[in-house]
């Protein structure tokens, strides 16, 4: 229990404490219970004789004044955990050994399971003959610096840690913090960078925006995402994104500036691939509404009828979606890369697939020659060449009848190919029928202007034979 009746000189040393006139009515008690900071005394064999409402708090418990002894803690514990008995106390070995202890760290822990972590300053009290009388002790609770402290070293481990370059530098420009961030993107070490002019990673003609980042950084202003070049320590250029933010002192002084640089080359080239296919779709959209409004156009001169218009332009717009579904690149097992496979005799194949009704297990359309690599533009004018060729055989030539066949050679010439297109066992060719409309107009919109080539037919009593010649250079590959 506390002692209310403890006079002055009950304290060590109090007696000696000398005031100045005119005396105050404050106590040597009041003094120490106003302490923010625990404080207690004991007699010389280390029975407690006073403590402040600071201690109390630290320990969680009151103790008896004169029975307990060294300190008043449930248990403690060496920093590193390990146990540590009361009479191997700060407080005990300052009275056993007869010499202050200043700064000992230990950690109490209380009846309720909580721990402190503090600070132990014991220091002997010797009356005027120099014997031990006791002796007061001092306890700095390290709670807050502790949480402040760990705060800290995770800070210091994510900006350690980040993939983001990190400095700081002073109001004069001079570095004084680099993190491996920085010495990744900018290929300085710590060593070299720290106390050099920042100046060093910014190019000669962008020395003036060093400049302006000071002067805001002075006026207390954010700087966020500003895109900018820097130079790496091997002389290369690097496009960052870079935020800067003012470094306060605790009395609120802005002392400095701490930056985040962020390497943005790799997006700088996704923005770049972005715009380039944003602009290839939209130069490939407007061509496929031209295309269609020929088709449109160009069908109508030869339609009959509205249902033949629709049913032809239909035709003709299903043959470039079949075309079209060759150019998807597809996954390849073997090498995990994504490859097309476009060629002319997969183009062949498919635009002839509807009217290949096979008799006794045979083909109607037989292709041979070399298996020729093809994209882009020269696709869609060779799907509708190949479309107006088969379309025509079925309805005029081979195709129209059951035992008609028709024979496909390619062959590759040097700077140009040839597709030969032969028509077996159908009817007579009738040459006025099949040279209307708009497979002449093929001849010079397609052919001669897209593919740089010539076409040229050949009505035999066997059945038509068409030649047709492209440039290489035109394929697309």
């Amino acid at each position: 229990m506390r002692d209310t009746d403890t006079t002055p000189g009950d304290f060590p040393g109090e007696e000696e404490r000398q005031f100045d006139e005119p005396r105050s009515d404050l106590t040597t008690q009041d003094i120490l219970e106003a302490l923010p900071e625990a404080v207690y005394t004991t007699d010389a064999k280390g029975c407690i004789t006073f403590y402040n409402k600071a201690a109390s708090a630290m320990w969680g418990i009151a103790p008896q004044i004169g029975m307990s002894e060294f300190c008043s803690s449930w248990k403690l514990y060496w920093p590193d955990g390990t146990p540590l008995p009361h009479d191997e106390c700060p407080m005990a070995t300052a009275l056993r050994e007869r010499k202050a202890i200043r700064g000992l760290d230990v950690v109490a822990e209380r009846p309720d399971g909580t721990r402190v972590s503090f600070l132990a300053f014991p220091t002997p009290v010797f009356d005027a003959e120099g014997n031990l009388i006791g002796a007061v002790n001092m306890l700095v609770d390290l709670t807050e610096q502790l949480i402040t402290d760990e705060a800290a070293q995770r800070f210091r481990a994510i900006v350690e840690s980040s993939d983001d370059a990190i400095l700081a530098k002073d109001l004069n420009g001079r570095i004084v913090n680099w993190n491996q961030g920085a010495e990744r993107l900018f290929g300085y070490s710590a060593e070299e960078a720290i106390g050099k002019p920042v100046t060093m990673l910014i190019p000669m003609d962008r020395h003036n925006e060093e400049l302006n980042i000071l002067s805001r950084i002075r006026r207390g202003e954010r700087i966020d995402h500003y895109e900018t070049i820097r130079r790496r320590k091997d002389g290369s250029l690097i496009e960052i994104s870079l935020s800067v933010s003012p470094i306060r002192s605790r009395d609120g002084r802005i002392i400095g500036a701490s930056k985040i640089a962020r390497d943005i080359t790799e997006r700088r080239r996704a923005e770049e691939r972005q715009q380039l296919l944003i602009r290839e779709m939209d130069h490939r959209v407007k061509n496929l509404f031209t295309l269609a409004g020929s088709l449109v156009t160009l069908s109508a001169r030869s339609a009959a009828t509205p249902a033949d218009l629709a049913f032809t332009v239909s035709a003709r717009l299903n043959a470039l979606s079949q075309a079209h579904s060759l150019t998807v690149p597809r996954k390849s097992e073997a090498t995990d890369r994504r490859e097309q496979q476009t060629t002319l005799h997969a183009l062949i194949k498919t635009i002839t697939a509807p009217y290949d009704d096979e008799v006794d297990i045979q083909s109607r359309i037989a292709i041979s020659g070399p298996d020729i690599a093809i994209a882009g533009g020269a696709l869609t004018s060779l799907a509708l060449l190949l479309h107006e060729f088969t379309t025509n055989a079925a309805k005029y030539g081979a195709l129209s009848v059951p035992e008609g066949r028709v024979e496909i050679s390619c062959a590759d010439e040097g700077d140009h190919i040839t597709l030969d297109w032969s028509e077996r066992g159908g009817p007579t060719a009738d040459h006025q029928t099949q040279d209307d409309g708009f497979g002449t107009l093929l001849v010079s919109a397609t052919v001669q202007g897209q593919l740089g080539g010539e076409i040229s037919r050949d009505w035999k009593p066997q059945g038509l034979s068409i030649h047709l010649m492209a440039a290489k250079d035109r394929l697309g590959t």
